[in-house]
C-alpha cells in the first residue's frame, strides 16, 4: 500500500491533518478501533481560544505561562495561541454546533475553567470533543482521497538509511481482525496517536491511549521531552462501574466546590479549596488534584465530594447534559447530590518533540496533538489547550508536507510472518500489563519520592526486558503490541523524573520540594 501520507490516529489532530490535505494529497489514516474510539472525543470541556474583546492574546500566553509553571516555550505557546480564532472558524464553517449565546460577540457560548482569567472556553454543551469529531468524521467518511485503515494497529515506523542520511519511508501495521501485518509506504507519516493515560491504573483516558506515537518515535531514534509530567485530572468520577468517566472541570468553571465526604466524620461537607490556593477549585490542575490527593491520604478517604447543587437544575440540564445523565445511570442526581470524585491520570504533556511544523528529529515523521511535546503546555497544561493544539499543529504539519515535493515511496520488505503465537502469551501479556499499571500509580503518582521511583524503574525494567523476549519470539498481537509500548513509555516518565531534581507543575517530589531558579526541559535522547 502506498500513499502520499500516513496519518497514525484518528483524534482532532489527526483528522485536521488529514481534511487539510485531502484536496492535493492521497492519504490514508491508520485507527486501532473505529475513528470516535480515541480522546479527542471524550473531551468535554471545550477549546480555549481569544474569541472576545474583552480578552487579549497576551492574557492568554500569561494564563498558560501561569499554568506551566514557568517552562513553556515563549514561541510556540504565541504560535498556537495566536492561530486560535482562525482555528474556530474553520470549526465552525464545516458545521461544529457549538453553544450558541446571542449576546456573546461571536454568537457562541464561552466558558471559563482552571487557570483562566477570562471566560474564553468555546464548547458544545459539555461534549464538545464529540461534537467536533462527529462533525469532521463524515467529512473524512466522505471524502475520495482518504483511506480509512480502521481495526489496524500501527506496529513501528520503517527508516532508510543511518546518520544524517535516515529518513521515513513508511510503516508497519497490523490487522487486528485478520492477524496480518502490512507494510504501508509514504515519506510522510504523521503520528497523531494520543498520550499515554492507560500507562496508569486509573486514568480518564480511553483504553487506546497506550503511547504507541510517543514509543515508536523513540524506537524510530526520536528525542522526548518533559515525559515526567503526567496531568492528573482532579475530578473523575468515583464508582466502581463508571471507568474513566471524566467530569468536566468547567463544573468548577461555573461555581462547583469540592468538600469533604461524609466519611470525613466531624469535617463532613467542609470546602478545603481555599486552604490551598487563592484560586481555590479555580487554580490549575496540578495544585486541585495535590490537594485532593492530600486529603484522601490525610483521612483516609476513597474519595471527595463536588457538589454544584446551587446552580439550578434547569442550568445543570442545559450546560451539562452528558455529566447529569451519567450520573444519574448511578444513581446521582447532581441537582440535589454531589458528585464523588478522585483524581485520575489525564493527559501527556510531553512527548515526541517537534519544531512549530510538526516535524521530528526523523526526516519526513512528523508528531502532532498529545504525541507532541510542543512546548506549549510547559509543566502542567492549562485547561482546554489541548484541542487548540490539535487544530493548530495539525494545520501547520498540513501546510508543510503541502510545501514538500511529491515523492515515489518505495517498496517495503515484507513483515516475518514465520513467528508462531504460545498458548501462555496472552495470559502473561494480562499479568504484565496489569503489574505495569500497579507500579506505576503507587511510585510513580501524583506524589513522588527519588526511592518510589527508583523501586518503579527496576521492575519495569525486568518487565521490559520479558516483554520484548515476547515481541522478539512470537507473532504479534494489538494487547502485546499496547503493553510494548506502555513499558517503553512508563520507562521514560521514571528517567525523566529522576533527572528532574526540582518541584515543578506537575512533578512533585518530596525528595526536591523546591523550585530551582532556571526552568528547563527534560530532553531525553535514544541510545
Amino acid at each position: 500500500m502506498k500513499f502520499d501520507v500516513v496519518i497514525v490516529g484518528s483524534g482532532l489532530a489527526g483528522l485536521t491533518v488529514a481534511l487539510q490535505l485531502a484536496p492535493t494529497h492521497k492519504v490514508a489514516i491508520v485507527s486501532k478501533g473505529a475513528l470516535l474510539d480515541g480522546a479527542s472525543n471524550w473531551a468535554q470541556g471545550g477549546i480555549a481560544a481569544v474569541l472576545d474583546s474583552g480578552d487579549s492574546f497576551e492574557q492568554h500566553i500569561a494564563d498558560t505561562h501561569d499554568a506551566g509553571a514557568g517552562l513553556c516555550d515563549v514561541e510556540a505557546t504565541r504560535f498556537i495561541i495566536e492561530g486560535g480564532r482562525k482555528a474556530i472558524d474553520w470549526l465552525i464553517e464545516r458545521g461544529v454546533p457549538f453553544t450558541p449565546d446571542d449576546s456573546a460577540e461571536l454568537g457562541y457560548h464561552l466558558t471559563r475553567e482552571g487557570g483562566h482569567s477570562q471566560r474564553r472556553i468555546i464548547h458544545a454543551a459539555d461534549e464538545t470533543g464529540h461534537a467536533v469529531q462527529i462533525t469532521l468524521e463524515q467529512l473524512i467518511r466522505a471524502h475520495p482521497n482518504i483511506t480509512l485503515l480502521e481495526q489496524h494497529c500501527a506496529i513501528d515506523v520503517i527508516r532508510s538509511g543511518a546518520g544524517a542520511s535516515a529518513h521515513c519511508v513508511g510503516l508497519y501495521a497490523q490487522n487486528i481482525a485478520g492477524g496480518e501485518v502490512i507494510g504501508i509506504a509514504s515519506n510522510r507519516v504523521v503520528l497523531a496517536a494520543g498520550g499515554a493515560g492507560k500507562v496508569y491504573l486509573y486514568t480518564s483516558n480511553p483504553d487506546s491511549s497506550t503511547g504507541d506515537g510517543i514509543a515508536m518515535a523513540w524506537r524510530a531514534g526520536c528525542r522526548v521531552a518533559n515525559m515526567e509530567f503526567i496531568q492528573f485530572h482532579p475530578t473523575c468520577l468515583y464508582h466502581p462501574y463508571a471507568k474513566s468517566f471524566l467530569i468536566s472541570e468547567a463544573l468548577r468553571g461555573e461555581g462547583a466546590v469540592l468538600r469533604l465526604p461524609a466519611g470525613a466524620g466531624k469535617d463532613a461537607g467542609e470546602r478545603f479549596m481555599p486552604a490551598y490556593d487563592a484560586r481555590a477549585e479555580l487554580a490549575p490542575r496540578d495544585i486541585v488534584a495535590r490537594a485532593i490527593d492530600s486529603e484522601m491520604k490525610k483521612r483516609g478517604l476513597d474519595y471527595v465530594d463536588l457538589d454544584i447543587t446551587h446552580q439550578p437544575a434547569a442550568f445543570l440540564k442545559e450546560h451539562f447534559p452528558t455529566i447529569q445523565a451519567r450520573c444519574l445511570e448511578f444513581g446521582i442526581d447532581i441537582t440535589s447530590q454531589p458528585i464523588p470524585v478522585v483524581p485520575a491520570a489525564h493527559y501527556t504533556c510531553g512527548g515526541v518533540m517537534t519544531d512549530s511544523s510538526g516535524r521530528t528529529d526523523l526526516p519526513g515523521l512528523y508528531a502532532v496533538g498529545e504525541t507532541a511535546y510542543t512546548g506549549l503546555h510547559g509543566a502542567n497544561r492549562l485547561a482546554s489547550n489541548s484541542l487548540l493544539e490539535c487544530l493548530v499543529m495539525g494545520r501547520a504539519a498540513a501546510d508543510h508536507i503541502r510545501g514538500q515535493p511529491h515523492s515515489m515511496q518505495a517498496d517495503l520488505k515484507a513483515w516475518d510472518q514465520s513467528r508462531v503465537t504460545d498458548a501462555d502469551e496472552q495470559v502473561v501479556i494480562s499479568h504484565n500489563w496489569d503489574e505495569l499499571r500497579r507500579c506505576m500509580w503507587n511510585y510513580v503518582g501524583i506524589v513522588r519520592t527519588d526511592k518510589r521511583l527508583q523501586r518503579a524503574g527496576h521492575r519495569i525494567a525486568l518487565l521490559k526486558q520479558e516483554i520484548d523476549e515476547y515481541y522478539a519470539n512470537f507473532r504479534v498481537t494489538r494487547d502485546l503490541l499496547e503493553l510494548r509500548n506502555l513499558v517503553t513509555v512508563a520507562s521514560l516518565v521514571v528517567d525523566s523524573a529522576l533527572a528532574r531534581k526540582e518541584s515543578r507543575g506537575l512533578h512533585y517530589s518530596l525528595d526536591y520540594p523546591d523550585l530551582l531558579p532556571e526552568a528547563l526541559p527534560t530532553i531525553l535522547t535514544p541510545p
